[in-house]
């Protein structure tokens, strides 16, 4: 079993919307990222999917855009991103899913050798953007949901094995200092985390990859990636040193 991420699928099946209109990277990005998930994807590998996967508001909708992603390839386990408004109609109706699809937010599941967590995540207190009126009361959720999360990973890792966790927004600032969610990352001893969000090429210039405080970051936002997976634990169980730009 091989893990790959890939975030910002930004899917829009139900109700199209161009994507093309960020930029020629965004075109077609469907049907390449297809391509290049069956050139590169086993039915046995597990696709972590970190946040914006698809732009619907109802649930009715995303179904539309989770089956597409359920068809293909391998195990996939999505978190949230600021985009994804059907989520939590999806979570209360987990069982109404595609089984090759699971969702965690401020919990965890077992793939294989390994545990996985995730939730959204958010903008940090001293964040160029932050807004303590609207921000603080979400960044302090998900706080909460992160410290759920890893409790939940680290009691099912039963201190054998490893621990994965799916963000949706970087936890680092921007000038590469951590914030409180790479701190609980450390401190509980994570082996990877993936994130996305980023999608001007002046954030990719800056964004933390590689290893930090014990853990390997990965950025898999789409585009960055050019909506080629990438490969973050290999068929022997080791993890990636980063992710690259496609």
């Amino acid at each position: 079993m091989r893990i790959w991420a890939i975030a910002d699928l930004h899917l829009s099946f139900a109700t199209p919307k161009p994507m093309d209109v960020f930029g020629e990277r965004w075109r077609n990005h469907p049907g390449r990222l297809a391509a290049a998930w069956h050139e590169r994807i086993a039915d046995d590998d597990v696709v972590l999917l970190a946040g914006d996967n698809s732009w619907a508001l109802k649930l009715p909708d995303a179904l539309v855009d989770l089956q597409w992603i359920a068809a293909l390839p391998g195990h996939k386990v999505l978190t949230k991103g600021n985009h994804d408004y059907w989520w939590d109609a999806a979570r209360k109706r987990r069982a109404e899913l595609p089984a090759s699809l699971t969702l965690v937010e401020a919990d965890a599941a077992v793939c294989g050798d390994w545990v996985l967590c995730g939730t959204r995540a958010w903008l940090t207190p001293g964040h160029p953007t932050f807004d303590p009126a609207t921000d603080e009361r979400i960044y302090a959720r998900e706080l909460g949901r992160l410290e759920r999360a890893l409790a939940a990973a680290q009691r099912l890792a039963e201190g054998s094995r490893p621990i994965g966790v799916l963000l949706h927004y970087p936890p680092f600032f921007p000038d590469g200092r951590p914030t409180r969610f790479a701190e609980m990352l450390s401190a509980a001893a994570v082996a990877f985390c993936v994130y996305g969000h980023l999608h001007r090429r002046a954030d990719w210039n800056v964004a933390v990859q590689g290893e930090r405080g014990g853990v390997r970051y990965h950025l898999t936002a789409g585009d960055f990636l050019n909506f080629v997976p990438s490969l973050i634990v290999d068929e022997r169980g080791q993890v990636r040193e980063r992710s690259f730009q496609g």
